[in-house]
């Protein structure tokens, strides 16, 4: 086989720590004619010509940036000009240009399958610091990737159709703008949503910062766009319960709960809810700070505005009594009888938009949050702040209704923890909402004295700083930086117990309100959905990214994206900025009515396998089943589902289960070349 080393010198990234033109001459020696002692060439290094027969490297050279359209052009020439077999690029990370170079490869006639990446960046000059071992390790890596060119077979991609329809999970505003870009593109979509209404953590917002704006006259008109929408579908108080399938071709399960109300006939007068006796069950939507009825809808501006019977505490579904609700119900939209419903349908693609939760406090017992009335969240907060929240939009003490004094926030309340109790990340939002509410306490109550314990500021996005140093110089807020150790109630106030940093002393104060910044985390349903998409998450529970910089709405899983706070913490402009990147890669699947597969996937002999069926069970994918009723059986791998993982050829006995493009003797030809 005819091959051809490139060594990319990535700016100084790769050259300033391995000798690029000594390596491109080493292969070319070393493989060519065996030991040399030859001194190396100038860059590019060619070498002499060779006999079709020899079995080696017969071109070499080293370049700038094989990236760029120059390094490019270099290969297809290279591969025209030499008649090249093989190519063997020493460069950086096959996750980054990978497809790069194998298009390259193509346009020059050659299979792109038939092209091997030597990691010499992150894996050789990024992590040694010594020129000599990192050209001698940059050479070994080298070896490794042609002895496994060498064995390379050419493989050919296949296709499958694609369905034109998109599944986007969760409905708040990440889920609801994916949704709706998706649909402007003209294809149908189904929004599901775990709640009664669609709307998510912004719909309880008060004011979004940095401009102030009113969270409601925000989100409710994309509420009422996304349900009037013709090509969209909402499924409310509804969850995906099983999903199988690929890219292009997904099917999903789709439970509707009985809401006990038809939503056709519900013409949302309220009338059942004042006639409900069961009036004291705590209002989620209101963070428990009031009450709701057994038959609710959710908050005002919900959509749809159709009441749900809550079956936990309803009357009649707890002792058989009742239905005053029905009584009440003039349209007949009442149906105790109603039943879930399971829906399963085709889709293209699928996007993650599950959203966050508040950490528990329970851990945080110094905080006295569980203790004393007046300790509350910053979401609550935004509820009290809220015109239409338990108090009107008046800031009140929960404990006794007085216009608090004092207020004191506690940032970082599990963000940023090294302990159990929280979580090792920043929250990202905290620092921001904080100072946010300190300007709407000191614009409604100038007078109200108003302090921030934090332990650092983080101000990054666009005119944060500014908004952050407006709250403490045009409205006079204090920010103390320090922890605080103890919240104690005292004679009807809190007393602080904190230290202060900058002062290097302790701090010790009264307080009429405290106000703790919790931590966010996942959803508790993304873990689940995670799991039904075969969508790898972090150590955090956040849905991982297949890249981080060049693929950061994709999952590892083809067809499956990610938006929101599904995938790490982040506040609402890049939310929905992230939302429209997501709709626009599903959008770009949807456009086509087929799709090239991966062709790198695994493939059993059937000679070889003894149908134990122990790759069935370890692939994550789902992509191996068993044929043949009667044993011996064969296992059957599909391609479409297949991502090339290899834990089937490592996990199988009788070695039937291989991996084109990374098969058992080229694995070993590489160990080999290491070794000798």
């Amino acid at each position: 086989m005819r091959i051809g080393v490139f060594v990319c010198h990535c700016g100084n990234n790769i050259k300033a720590t391995v000798d690029v033109a000594l390596l491109a001459e080493r292969v070319r020696e070393g493989f060519l004619w065996g030991a040399s002692s030859v001194s190396p060439s100038v860059s590019p290094s060619v070498s002499p010509s060779a006999s079709p027969s020899v079995t080696s490297v017969v071109f070499s050279a080293d370049y700038m940036y094989l990236c760029a359209e120059g390094g490019q052009k270099m290969i297809t020439d290279a591969i025209t000009e030499h008649g090249l077999e093989g190519v063997v690029v020493c460069a950086c990370s096959p996750r980054m240009h990978e497809a790069t170079f194998r298009k390259a490869a193509q346009r020059a006639g050659l299979n792109p399958y038939k092209l091997e990446i030597a990691n010499i960046r992150e894996q050789c000059s990024w992590v040694h610091a010594d020129k000599k071992a990192a050209t001698d390790k940059a050479l070994s890596l080298a070896k490794a990737a042609i002895a496994k060119v060498k064995l390379a077979k050419p493989l050919f991609p296949g296709e499958n159709t694609v369905e034109k329809r998109a599944l986007v999970i969760g409905g708040g505003i990440a889920g609801i703008q994916a949704a709706l870009d998706i649909a402007e593109a003209g294809f149908a979509v189904d929004l599901v949503e775990k709640t009664p209404s669609i709307g998510g953590k912004m719909a309880q917002l008060d004011k979004t910062f940095p401009t102030l704006d009113c969270s409601a006259c925000i989100l409710t008109p994309k509420m009422v766009e996304a349900a009037s929408h013709e090509n969209i579908t909402l499924h409310t108080y509804s969850e995906v319960e099983k999903v199988e399938g690929f890219v292009g071709s997904f099917t999903a399960v789709i439970r509707k709960k009985a809401r006990g109300v038809n939503i056709k006939k519900c013409t949302g007068c309220g009338d059942c809810l004042a006639a409900c006796p069961m009036k004291k069950i705590p209002n989620e939507f209101e963070s428990g700070m009031a009450n709701r009825t057994a038959i609710y809808i959710p908050f005002a501006q919900a959509v749809p505005n159709v009441p749900v019977i809550d079956r936990n505490h309803c009357a009649y579904f707890k002792n058989g009594k009742c239905k005053r609700c029905e009584g009440a119900c003039q349209p007949k939209a009442i149906d105790f009888s109603q039943e879930d419903e399971l829906i399963a349908e085709r889709y293209g693609v699928i996007v993650a938009a599950t959203g966050y939760e508040p950490i528990a406090l329970d851990a945080f017992g110094e905080y006295g949050y569980h203790d004393n009335k007046d300790v509350i969240t910053s979401l609550e907060f935004e509820r009290l702040t809220n015109a239409s929240g338990p108090t009107g939009g008046k800031l009140l003490r929960p404990s006794d209704g007085r216009v608090p004094k004092r207020v004191t926030f506690i940032q970082c309340v599990g963000s940023r923890d090294a302990t159990a109790r929280g979580k090792p990340y920043c929250s990202k939002v905290c620092c921001m909402y904080t100072a946010k509410h300190a300007i709407l306490i000191k614009e409604k109550h100038p007078e109200t004295d108003v302090e921030v314990f934090y332990i650092d500021v983080r101000t990054p996005g666009k005119s944060f700083e500014e908004f952050y140093r407006r709250a403490v110089e045009a409205y006079g807020v204090r920010y103390i930086k320090g922890q605080v150790g103890k919240v104690i109630g005292e004679n009807g106030s809190l007393r602080i117990q904190a230290m202060d940093m900058l002062e290097n002393g302790r701090y010790d104060s009264v307080t009429d309100l405290v106000v703790l910044a919790a931590a966010v985390e996942p959803s508790a349903d993304t873990k689940k959905i995670a799991r039904m998409l075969a969508a790898p998450a972090d150590v955090n529970g956040f849905l991982s990214e297949a890249h981080p910089k060049l693929r950061p709405v994709e999952s590892a899983t083809a067809g499956v994206f990610l938006c929101g706070m599904a995938n790490g913490p982040k506040d609402i402009p890049e939310t929905v900025a992230q939302a429209s990147a997501a709709a626009c890669k599903a959008i770009g699947i949807l456009m086509k009515d087929k799709l090239v597969t991966n062709p790198c996937t695994a493939k059993a002999d059937e000679d070889l396998c003894n149908g134990c069926g122990l790759c069935v069970g370890v692939c994550p994918y789902g992509a191996i089943s068993s044929e043949g009723g009667a044993f011996p059986r064969v296992v059957c791998v599909n391609s479409a589902l297949c991502q090339g993982c290899g834990g089937c050829a490592a996990a199988c006995p009788s070695g039937a289960m291989d991996l084109q493009g990374f098969s058992h003797r080229q694995i070993t030809a590489e160990v080999d070349a290491l070794c000798l």
